[in-house]
């Protein structure tokens, strides 16, 4: 089971990035930030105005790869799905959330971007979307990757020496 396991936690995860993206415009007023992730990822790789799809393209990638793994990961791991999910997809946040500093620095379109170090509600919004996507996640490879209910063997009347059930040989005598 585990190429479909990751197969299928690779389409949870694509889902979910796919969701995050696509209700960014609301968060972005929420939070009253311009933090954009699909537009940091597809400004890295293309010029101009053609880094929607170039973003959405890497953006859902990543989703991809996280819930593939996340899916090989999970049965290691304390808990129900959405709490595993969750937290693996809010440790990644924490965990990269510092190398902002170097994104503010290294972007090849940095000054078309938002500043990211020290940008409280970016770091919000980012923690939101990883909770969304980690929820979202968890619970689609969740139900994906349902191990199907296996029905009780049928008990068998013999003993494990094959010499039958010792209660039916005592009641015999």
């Amino acid at each position: 089971m585990g190429l479909r396991r990751s197969i299928n936690g690779g389409l949870a995860g694509g889902i979910a990035a796919a969701l995050w993206a696509a209700q960014q415009p609301l968060d972005k007023r929420a939070f009253d930030s311009g933090y954009d992730d699909v537009e940091l990822l597809g400004r890295a790789v293309v010029k101009g105005d053609d880094w929607p799809a170039a973003g959405l393209a890497l953006h859902v990638a990543n989703g991809v790869a996280f819930g593939a793994a996340y899916a090989q990961l999970r049965r290691f791991l304390p808990g129900p799905a959405i709490a595993q999910g969750t937290g693996m997809a809010l440790a990644e946040h924490f965990a990269l959330w510092p190398l902002v500093a170097l994104v503010d620095r290294y972007h090849p379109r940095r000054r078309e971007l938002p500043g990211l170090k020290g940008n409280r509600p970016a770091f919000w919004q980012a923690f939101y979307r990883h909770a969304l996507f980690g929820v979202t996640m968890a619970t689609l490879e969740a139900r994906l990757n349902a191990d199907p209910v296996e029905e009780e063997p049928a008990p068998v009347p013999v003993s494990s020496n094959g010499h039958g059930d010792i209660k039916l040989a005592v009641g015999a005598a």
